[in-house]
């Protein structure tokens, strides 16, 4: 009786079941994937203290090549740990699919045969083999760079608002503006969705059905006209996925081009305050040189 009454699990509850044994892995790959962001936004202090030597007539010719040799270590250290965060993230992850895939077998083999024969071959397959294959991008990449990019873009934004709260506050502007363009893309979406699940569930059920007919299809001279078949099947699902795409192109390359363009705030705000004396040079040049990494 208590099982009627059991609350349905989310998504979530399950892949940290599923993830057991692996959250090592995962944790790692998170430190690592935060420890090169911290590489990519070190060379920006690097380049306002660059800027700051040049600006004083400080500047020394060995000491300013040894700033850029540090800025280029830490370029190249960026992208091993990101090399490794990767690596990390997706063996831990291809084991987390295999395990999602053992669980669907599993229980495929205890349903009854009159449930199973309801569903078509091409169904199961697009369950057991693309579905679980989506998951990939959310543990092998999400999980990991997702966080550390966030965490990143908050670690300047604290930045800027210890340097100055008008800074902070004037990179937060073409955040709407960011949301808008990515909110776009989702218009339709689940009309969309399940219009590309429709046409894979056709095209997995026209290749099943090709592939295990073929003795019968050359036995009568049929292989043109159930190639065509498949063929016209493959064209639809793939216009599908393009026509989605095309839709969401514009808002995706817009946000993502919006987002990191901070400037487009600190840049006119700090100008202004700087021009009515209220914000120093000093405060300036550290507030606009980071934000171009967030």
């Amino acid at each position: 009786m208590n099982k009627i009454f059991e609350p349905k699990r989310s998504a979530t509850s399950w892949l940290v079941e599923l993830a057991k044994g692996r959250y090592g892995e995962y944790a790692l790959s998170v430190l690592a994937a935060l420890l090169g962001v911290a590489c990519s936004l070190i060379p920006y202090f690097i380049i306002i203290r660059i800027i700051t030597a040049l600006v004083n007539n400080t500047a020394e010719l060995s000491s300013s090549l040894t700033l850029c040799a540090w800025m280029a270590g830490c370029w190249v250290l960026r992208y091993v740990l990101h090399s490794v965060s990767t690596s990390l993230s997706h063996h831990a992850t291809f084991h987390v699919l295999a395990r999602i895939r053992t669980r669907l077998l599993d229980k495929l083999a205890t349903l009854p045969l009159g449930t199973v024969l309801d569903h078509s071959s091409g169904s199961y397959k697009n369950i057991i083999v693309e579905r679980v294959d989506s998951i990939e991008t959310t543990l092998a990449h999400l999980l990991p760079e997702m966080t550390a990019n966030i965490i990143g873009a908050l670690a300047v934004l604290v930045l800027l608002f210890l340097e100055d709260w008008r800074m902070g506050l004037s990179m937060l502007i073409i955040v709407p503006l960011g949301v808008l363009y990515f909110m776009s893309m989702f218009s339709g979406y689940n009309e969309k969705f399940q219009r590309t699940v429709a046409a894979t569930k056709a095209l997995n059920d026209t290749a099943v059905e090709y592939i295990s007919g073929i003795e019968v299809i050359k036995a009568f001279s049929q292989s043109k006209t159930s190639y065509a078949k498949f063929v016209s099947t493959a064209k639809e699902g793939a216009d599908c996925f393009i026509d989605w795409m095309r839709g969401s192109l514009f808002g995706q390359v817009a946000g993502m081009a919006i987002f990191p363009s901070t400037l487009l705030g600190i840049l006119p705000v700090g100008c202004l305050l700087y021009m009515h004396g209220t914000l120093s040079a000093e405060t300036f040049r550290p507030c606009s040189v980071p934000s171009t990494s967030a």
